[in-house]
């Protein structure tokens, strides 16, 4: 009987290309990432599902689109950040085959309702957080769904003790651990033996220190996961995934953290290549070579299907079309590469022709982000900070009536990515029927999967 492979895929938050060390000059120390990336095999035409968390775990979850489920913006308690109930998760699928499943970090596929909990969406086990973020230090968890508070130690830390926890509680089984970590994702905070190294680096601003440092701390804690596993007897059977939701979030200001991110164009937020275009390394000894570049073009709606294929189990039959196909040849070096991707966000519900990317081989077609559509009532920030600090005061989503947007004229650009993966020229101009012919196909994508978030949300 086949001894069925582990699963550990690891989740970062707003991380990005730049802030490995292999890919700054070793500017952000990140020793364990590195040692991945030699061991196992690197994408570098790896991309998010969307250029914010919400969406893109959705898909990841899934191997659907974004808008398809139902999960569309971040605000967790507009329930904006839903994952329709009837959308069946990885860990549902796993959890079938005879997996043990836990999720620990990172929820924010639903804050409020038992409906929502990650234990209602084929977890085991949950010790994280539901919504998008929380304090490092005065954090608050559940604990499956037993909410606790602070005692005093730093979240990251928590999330690493956690892991290893679950790993050594079922090293004899199967098992799926997604672990999410919030790191880098603000606010910014880190311990001072983290954070001293990069305050001390000159030319570096004092917001970039603090996000090296949470890049920092949160590598070390992946480095003791790893030395666990290999304690345990199990590294060789375990496939270790490692990512990011999105592309870096860039600011202005004192605590600017506009950094390094290959010179990518355009960051969290945005569908150009720095806001979706994120690193992905895997580790499988014996199954996959370590120290090599995979080109191929992968999508998060790719990996459910893909996970499947590596550890041996058939797509269920009942579940909902995947908009995500099998790239596990590829990862083993074939030429095949996943087909025609699309990308879409804005604030408060989607707008056609705000923010919205088709890629078909080496072309990719953009509208970048209106606006006016980016922008909403600061009252929806302050009520997702409350119940960030205080989650068991909040027990229901609050109803808003959201304002129309101002629509202006929005001009697709086009790309070449092979000859110019930076975005820095339009070549719209040149080829209008390319452009036609890809506008046309991203208007029906769209009509597509809008229409199918209609229906989820009944």
């Amino acid at each position: 009987m086949r001894e069925k492979p582990n699963v550990l895929f690891i989740l970062a938050d707003d991380l990005g290309y730049g802030d490995f060390s292999f890919f700054n000059q070793g500017l952000s120390q990140t020793p364990t990432l590195e040692t991945l990336f030699h061991q196992g095999i690197c994408l570098t035409q790896h991309y998010s599902a969307s250029p914010v968390c919400s969406p893109a775990r959705a898909a990841l979850l899934t191997g659907r689109y974004p808008h398809r489920t139902g999960s569309i913006d971040t605000f967790e308690m507009h329930g904006l950040d839903r994952l329709a109930p009837d959308e069946i998760t990885l860990a549902d699928i796993l959890k079938n085959d005879g997996y043990t499943t836990g999720l620990v970090g990172k929820w924010h596929l639903g804050a409020i309702e038992k409906k929502y909990h990650p234990t209602s969406r084929g977890f085991d086990e949950f010790v994280g957080f539901r919504g998008g973020w929380q304090d490092y230090y005065r954090w608050h968890l559940f604990y499956n769904e037993k909410l606790g508070k602070s005692d005093g130690r730093y979240l990251t830390d928590v999330f690493t003790e956690e892991a290893i926890s679950f790993i050594r509680r079922h090293k004899r089984e199967p098992f799926f651990l997604h672990l999410c970590y919030n790191a880098p994702h603000f606010p910014l905070q880190a311990p001072e033996e983290d954070l001293k190294p990069f305050l001390q680096e000159e030319g570096l601003g004092k917001g970039v220190a603090y996000i090296y440092a949470l890049v920092r701390r949160m590598d070390t804690g992946i480095g003791q996961i790893l030395e666990e596993l290999k304690k345990l007897g199990i590294e060789n059977n375990t496939i270790v995934f490692f990512t990011s939701d999105n592309g870096p979030q860039f600011g202005e200001g004192e605590m600017s953290t506009t950094r390094f991110n290959c010179n990518f164009r355009g960051c969290k937020g945005n569908v150009f290549e720095g806001g979706i275009r994120v690193p992905m390394l895997i580790r499988w000894p014996g199954r996959l070579p370590g120290g090599k570049i995979v080109e191929a073009m992968v999508h998060f709606v790719d990996w459910l299907p893909t996970i499947l294929e590596m550890i041996g189990i058939a797509t269920p039959s009942g579940i909902k079309k995947l908009d995500g196909e099998s790239l596990w040849s590829a990862l083993q070096g074939s030429k095949n590469q996943a087909g025609k991707r699309f990308w879409q966000w804005n604030r408060l519900y989607p707008v056609r022709t705000s923010n919205i990317a088709m890629r078909d081989g080496d072309w990719k077609l953009v509208r970048p982000p209106i606006l006016a559509t980016m922008k909403f009532p600061p009252e929806m920030g302050l009520v997702d900070q409350e119940y960030t600090y205080h989650p068991g005061k909040i027990t229901a989503i609050f109803d808003l009536k959201f304002p129309e947007f101002l629509l202006e004229e929005n001009p697709p650009l086009l790309f070449n990515l092979k000859e110019d993966p930076l975005e820095t020229t339009d070549l719209s101009f040149r080829y209008p029927q390319l452009v036609a012919q890809m506008d046309k196909e991203t208007d029906d994508w769209f009509q597509s999967v809008e229409e199918e978030r209609g229906k989820s949300l009944i």
